[in-house]
């Protein structure tokens, strides 16, 4: 789950405790909130960058989503695949939608990356100024926690991002077709027909998915960045260090996010019954049994590529714009006694 450039040294805070707002920072007057921001302002500053950074990697999720659907529920080699490997999808989906098509779903994107991030990161400003980060593994599981908070939240966002992105032509169309004209007449059209609850399906596979990469992340991220530094390829404090750290933690993330993310996307897309009931999967547990039983285990790292490539730039640009966005606050705030 900032500097004046991209290669500009990165003043405060030390980028080993990225991807979160350290526990101590100099210069904090006391009676100020640990992370120098309030919670408050930490959800608009989180929302934002996280909207800013999913302008600009919306083709890779569209990419993902098409990918995690091809050839659900068959044996490897029994279907066609209008999709083969993330460049090779990237010119398909140009193709059958137009260039346009690399940015679908980016409405309900943007709107799940406002909630998911914003909560995102108050919960966590909040778990900070209570002191919980201090202790021992308090870092990961405060980060932990409140991804799963944001995902609960933005779920119905989630839902509706990958019903707008599984769409396209028939010719190469993957998953069940839903067939919205828009966000608003996808959110009218769920809600009319299963309610409230139908805005929430799916959230037994977002809630493990966002827990599990944001605890992965947090666990890696500094350990590879640091590792690179080590190695003398980048500079220690430049955001050269800090995307190749990115980088090489979104090893670790995607491989260990990569089948949560299957999960999610499939109970997300599966169609529905008059009940809400879904017709291919029951709940998160099924959906894996199903995937590993029919599709093989590598079933359910189908888009590794496409979530690796996406996620190092996506974490960094999100940093990137919530760090800038958070010293413009913070100069603007007046010096305490």
């Amino acid at each position: 789950m900032a500097g004046a450039g991209a290669l500009a040294s990165f003043p405060t805070p030390p980028l080993h405790e990225f991807p979160y707002p350290p526990q101590n920072r100099p210069g904090i007057a006391r009676g100020s909130p640990a992370g120098g921001v309030p919670p408050g302002t930490d959800l608009v500053l989180g929302a934002t960058a996280g909207c800013l950074a999913c302008v600009l990697t919306n083709p890779l999720e569209v990419v993902k989503t098409r990918l995690q659907l091809q050839g659900e529920l068959q044996p490897p080699g029994t279907y066609p695949r209008p999709y083969r490997g993330v460049l090779r999808a990237l010119g398909a989906v140009c193709r059958a939608d137009g260039v346009r098509g690399l940015q679908k779903g980016l409405a309900a994107g943007l709107l799940y990356q406002g909630l998911m991030n914003g909560v995102r990161f108050y919960c966590y400003s909040c778990a900070e100024d209570a002191g919980w980060t201090r202790y021992p593994g308090g870092t990961v599981a405060a980060g932990a926690m409140a991804g799963a908070v944001g995902a609960v939240v933005s779920s119905p966002a989630y839902l509706v991002k990958t019903h707008l992105q599984a769409q396209t032509l028939a010719a190469v169309a993957v998953g069940h077709q839903h067939n919205h004209e828009s966000i608003s007449g996808a959110f009218e059209s769920i809600y009319r027909q299963h309610g409230v609850p139908g805005l929430w399906r799916g959230v037994t596979g977002a809630v493990p998915r966002v827990a599990v990469g944001s605890a992965a992340q947090l666990a890696t991220f500094a350990a590879a960045k640091d590792w690179v530094c080590q190695r003398g390829w980048f500079g220690e404090g430049s955001w050269a260090a800090v995307l190749a750290g990115g980088m090489v933690s979104g090893v670790a993330v995607a491989v260990t996010m990569t089948p949560f993310d299957v999960v999610s996307t499939r109970l997300y897309n599966q169609p529905v019954d008059a009940d809400g009931t879904g017709k291919l999967y029951r709940g998160f547990w099924d959906c894996v049994l199903q995937i590993s039983s029919k599709e093989g285990l590598l079933g359910l790292y189908k888009g590794i590529g496409a979530v690796y490539l996406r996620l190092g730039p996506h974490t960094i640009l999100s940093l990137f714009f919530w760090d800038e966005l958070r010293k413009m606050v913070q100069h603007q705030q007046p010096p305490r006694p």
